[in-house]
């Protein structure tokens, strides 16, 4: 949703700052998802975390398959965003891993209390644009 305002003091057109704020609005949705996904919840005591896709990893076959999903909606949206092809391999990549360690019964749903995929992802896609978490807020 560009949106461009004429600047007569330079001559030109200008983008508004529509594009930032959408820009910070798809950053904050993904950023949701990923946590949800992947640290939603903290074990007491522990400084582990876990999300969505563990538990849905306990369910077979269906449930790496939804979360695997999840993420690639969240690289369809990267791509949206302009997120450069070496960068979407990369997050497809770590979603690969994901999906296919963690469909093993048992091993894949410990792998997946450790490797959190979506929100590798979404550091790629801060990376990218040269933003931390704390910048959403």
């Amino acid at each position: 949703m560009a949106t461009k305002t004429w600047d007569a003091a330079s001559e030109r057109f200008i983008k508004d700052d529509l594009d930032q704020v959408e820009k910070l609005r798809r950053l904050r949705r993904l950023h949701g998802i990923a946590r949800l996904m992947d640290t939603a919840i903290r074990i007491p005591g522990t400084g582990i975390r876990f999300g969505a896709d563990s538990v849905f990893g306990l369910i077979p076959v269906i449930g790496d398959a939804g979360g695997a999903l999840v993420g690639l909606y969240i690289i369809n949206e990267a791509r949206r965003m302009g997120v450069p092809p070496t960068k979407l391999v990369q997050m497809l990549g770590n979603l690969g891993v994901d999906a296919v360690v963690g469909s093993v019964p048992v091993a894949g749903d410990l792998f997946d209390l450790f490797f959190k995929s979506h929100r590798r992802n979404f550091d790629v896609i801060l990376d990218h644009f040269g933003m931390k978490r704390e910048d959403l807020r």
